[in-house]
């Protein structure tokens, strides 16, 4: 028995709702930490910045998990990028205040857009 495929195609072809990395974007302007866990879960890793994104929605969605998160996020800008430890302790203070001082996210996001440790 011989089959033929009529009019079969070679070319892959990408869901209508995009690739994991803009659903897991999606989820992040949602706000919605399930959605973002689930969306985040099917990628590789997050980066450092969108990382952060997350923490700030968990200060105020999941209080109660927000400190593991921080100290997560503080642990992977030491491993990943080129700090200090005054910068470190920069980053602490300021995950710590990041609910009542407005300078507190501009600190963090450019210590996240460092250069990554060699």
């Amino acid at each position: 028995m011989v089959r033929v495929l009529i009019g079969a195609c070679e070319h892959a072809f990408v869901s209508i709702k995009g690739s994991p990395y803009a659903r897991f974007r999606r989820a992040l302007e949602t706000g919605n930490l399930a959605l973002i866990r689930g969306a985040a879960a099917e990628l590789p890793s997050v980066d450092l910045a969108d990382a952060l994104t997350v923490c700030r929605l968990m200060r105020d969605g999941e209080p109660g998990a927000y400190e593991a998160a921080a100290l997560r996020w503080l642990s992977r800008l030491c491993a990943e990028r080129a700090v200090s430890l005054d910068d470190a302790l920069e980053a602490a203070v300021a995950l710590r205040r990041l609910e009542d001082a407005p300078w507190a996210v501009e600190v963090l996001s450019e210590l996240a857009q460092r250069p990554r440790r060699r």
